[in-house]
């Protein structure tokens, strides 16, 4: 049967999925969802022990991370599996995994192997702290990566203590650059003719996402601090309270200032002398935002943030999750979509970004275990009698 696929635009790429848990899956999900044939690579059923790597098979996460991909099973541990994959690397585009770094040599799927079978070929690494130096043995796990890459100092309330973020960001943002990293191999293929390896690191992307704290520590020598709801370097920003609740109010610059102090009727603070610049605002941050949430505690949460968005001042409301896929914007944008081809009703985020021409769609569930094996087999060149054998020697 033909692959429904999410999208035309990347519908020419074929991708060998060997990844797990999350940054990977991540990766892959990118390139499934712009409509690239993504081949999903699991232990065969006798070999996994019931056990998925990323949890349960029905569970949301699993179908969020795993939609729009196509299924096959294959022991790489026994040599007919092995001899298996190999020939489908030599016809695919892209290969992506997330082992250990020591993990795919020893199974001997790794890049300077598969090279020399398929030139093209553009094979992708996600790994904990990077494939070589003095952490590159260690398990990678995203509270880990947002530790040791500084995120986890840098959030919560001042003298709170480490706090980690509320989503697996060193794994997510990892995944994405490795989409990235991907795409844009793919684009200089189509120059060079010429494959190559894309490494990136739950380590790396944390690190990179510290972005701004880490260029005041590089450029200027400033160890960021928690600082809570409050912005380090933007004030007064952060969370203040209202008659039912809170809201967050972002001024960034003198004259979103003026419009604050005025809107929330209180100009009396522009002639006040602690908050007449940036600099003696973010001096006297502690008592500016409580004189601030002395006024905004007169009036509930949407009177205020439709006074202050008219006003010109950036303020929202803060949201529970059930309430964000509620709320009106987030509904016209329509990033919460169906699943086709499922028997019960089943909605996803969908992706972020827009194309005029080839959109994405939720265009299937996650495949079953193996569940487009004979099929996926045929299709790179296995006669009946090849895949009759694999299923013999209990290969796939």
């Amino acid at each position: 049967m033909p692959h429904d696929q999410a999208s035309t635009a990347l519908s020419r790429f074929t991708v060998l999925d060997l990844t797990r848990v999350r940054s990977g899956p991540t990766a892959v999900r990118q390139l499934a969802d712009w409509g690239a044939d993504v081949i999903k690579i699991e232990t065969p059923a006798h070999l996994a022990g019931g056990e998925d790597m990323g949890g349960p098979r029905d569970g949301p996460d699993f179908k969020n991370l795993h939609r729009n991909k196509r299924a096959i099973t294959l022991d790489l541990k026994s040599e007919a599996g092995l001899a298996a994959f190999r020939r489908l690397a030599r016809k695919a585009d892209v290969v992506v995994e997330n082992f250990r770094p020591d993990v795919k040599e020893r199974l001997g799927v790794d890049y300077p192997t598969l090279r020399t079978l398929n030139p093209r070929l553009v094979y992708a690494s996600i790994s904990g702290f990077g494939q070589t130096g003095p952490y590159a043995g260690r398990p990678g796990f995203d509270q880990i990566a947002q530790g040791l890459g500084g995120l986890m100092s840098i959030t919560g309330l001042p003298g709170q203590g480490p706090v980690r973020a509320g989503i697996p960001l060193a794994d997510l943002t990892a995944g994405l650059f490795c989409a990235m990293g991907i795409l844009v191999a793919l684009l200089e293929r189509e120059v060079s003719g010429e494959g190559q390896c894309v490494e990136t690191s739950l380590l790396q992307a944390q690190v990179f996402m510290l972005d701004f704290q880490a260029a005041r520590w590089l450029v200027k020598g400033e160890v960021a601090q928690q600082a809570g709801n409050d912005h380090p370097t933007t004030i007064p920003t952060g969370v203040f309270p209202t008659a039912d609740g809170y809201i967050n109010i972002a001024t960034a610059g003198h004259a979103v200032w003026e419009r604050l102090a005025r809107a929330i009727g209180a100009p009396e603070l522009l002639d006040n002398p602690d908050y007449a610049t940036g600099a003696s605002r973010s001096k006297n941050r502690k008592a500016l935002h409580a004189a601030i949430g002395e006024r905004t505690r007169t009036a509930p949460s949407a009177d205020w943030v439709e006074t202050l968005n008219q006003a010109g001042v950036p303020c929202g409301p803060i949201l529970t999750i059930d309430k964000v896929f509620a709320d009106p914007q987030v509904r016209h944008l329509g990033i919460a979509q169906p699943v086709a081809g499922t028997e019960a009703p089943l909605t996803l985020v969908g992706q972020p970004f827009a194309l005029s021409r080839t959109p994405s769609r939720l265009a299937g569930p996650p495949p079953g275990r193996g569940q487009h094996t004979d099929e996926i087999l045929s299709e790179f060149g296995f006669s009946p009698d090849e895949i009759a054998a694999l299923r013999t020697a209990r290969a796939v």
